[in-house]
């Protein structure tokens, strides 16, 4: 897919805080969401792909699983941005299901995402509506956000403008 800049594979400290945050999806919050505390390592993102895809010859380079949901889809930043840093990569999802898409342009927006009460899961089946806030996520996106506070739904305008066919681009390796 596309080239990545380095195997990084340290947790960045906004995600540390996401997983710290933690997400109960049975106590009345509506983003259904389990963060991990560390990324998935190479190979089990390499199996995952292939999985995924039914594809044995991908790998999972270009991914860094920082999360599922209740159903096991998985949240991604994705290396769609050859050469910039991976807080800069975008963020997408893959469901349980077959489903994907982009979810937020970078971690940052990720993080106003999250604030605005929308997750990966949410923002790739349902699509984003009103703005759900949550005080939590929003204090913590102020600590770790580089980018500007927005709605949802003008993050995930933006970057389904700038990766319009990740879905079709996804379909295309399946086998």
């Amino acid at each position: 897919m596309n080239e990545t800049t380095g195997d990084d594979r340290s947790l960045p400290p906004a995600l540390t805080d996401v997983a710290r945050a933690g997400f109960d999806y049975d106590d009345g919050n509506r983003i259904d969401f389990e963060p991990y505390s560390t990324f998935c390592s190479a190979e089990e993102t390499t199996d995952w792909l292939r999985q995924w895809t039914r594809n044995p010859e991908l790998d999972g380079d270009a991914y860094r699983l920082f999360g599922q949901d209740g159903t096991g889809g998985l949240a991604a930043l994705w290396y769609g941005r050859p050469g910039r840093p991976l807080a800069e990569q975008p963020v997408v999802f893959m469901g349980s299901e077959g489903q994907c898409g982009v979810v937020a342009g970078n971690l940052s927006d990720f993080l106003w995402m999250l604030a605005d009460g929308y997750g990966p899961l949410e923002t790739v089946l349902f699509g984003v509506d009103e703005s759900r806030p949550d005080a939590a996520l929003t204090a913590l996106a102020e600590r770790h956000a580089t980018t500007p506070r927005r709605p949802a739904r003008a993050i995930i305008t933006e970057v389904r403008a700038e990766f319009p066919a990740f879905a079709e681009d996804i379909a295309a390796l399946c086998r």
